[in-house]
């Protein structure tokens, strides 16, 4: 059972941290709105992560490139409101940091600053170490992201490539760790890999099919709870199937509507 709001402290960055140290796994989950924010937030997640992902699960693109610097701003916006307790972390998009630290600081820059948002998210370790040490330096909180990086299915071929290089992943996250971020991401690792590194590092791990020895774990909200369609890789387990239900009571409600028993008496002014 989640904490009350009064029982629960708002997650930091240094609390954050501070978990692996302590022992105590970490929960994520992505959200891209105020509603289900505040629903997540009041179930007690440590942590929002605002993805990219918004590009295929919101705007209904084939991949997470698409989507805008200034529409990942949109979407933090709406989480941050809805957000009392959870730390509200933002992906950086597809060539919003790729050309160069400065870059980074000004677009991470403004996320954090027109969001409210208290982190920034970008894909890579060892390539992108200049990078994240520049936004370290800038005071931004960075977490990185090591593995499959879907920003990279072009190089890549697709978004279901398990990454199997222990020892480039192993410096990737090093790298990750000594240029500043605070936490990093594993994406499609096999979970002995991901639990080596997980052992090596001193901030925390966040899988996404990397297995449970990693410090915490992040899905992706509409996979979770059922809603998808189609989306079916070995590391997602749904913890509810909201799909069928909402067919059913659309279905309903359009049945009432053409049969003209809805509004009744009891849902009509007189």
């Amino acid at each position: 059972m989640a904490a009350s709001p009064t029982e629960r402290t708002s997650m930091t960055v240094p609390r954050f941290l501070a978990a692996k140290q302590d022992g105590r796994r970490l929960v994520v989950l992505t959200a891209y709105d105020a509603l289900w924010a505040s629903l997540f937030d009041e179930a007690g997640v440590d942590a929002l992560l605002v993805g990219d992902t918004v590009s295929m699960v919101v705007q209904g693109n084939e991949t997470t490139l698409p989507v805008t610097l200034d529409e990942m701003i949109y979407h933090a916006k709406m989480v941050v409101r809805g957000t009392r307790h959870a730390l509200v972390i933002v992906d950086m998009p597809f060539m919003s940091f790729q050309v160069g630290p400065e870059q980074a600081i000004a677009n991470a820059g403004r996320i954090l600053k027109e969001s409210g948002a208290s982190a920034v998210k970008l894909e890579g370790g060892e390539h992108q170490a200049e990078t994240i040490r520049a936004l370290s330096r800038a005071d931004i909180p960075v977490m990185a992201h090591v593995g499959m990086k879907p920003q990279s299915i072009r190089m890549l071929g697709g978004m279901s490539r398990i990454q199997r290089d222990e020892d480039q992943l192993l410096t990737d996250a090093l790298a990750a760790q000594q240029a500043g971020a605070f936490a990093v991401v594993l994406e499609l690792i096999p979970q002995t890999i991901a639990t080596a590194i997980t052992a090596e590092l001193e901030i925390p791990t966040i899988g996404i099919g990397a297995g449970v020895g990693c410090d915490g774990q992040v899905l992706v909200n509409q996979d979770m709870l059922g809603l998808g369609n189609g989306f079916n890789p070995k590391f997602l387990k749904r913890f509810a199937n909201l799909r069928p239900l909402v067919l059913e009571a659309v279905a309903q409600y359009a049945d009432e509507v053409r049969a003209g028993s809805f509004p009744d008496d009891e849902h009509s002014h007189d």
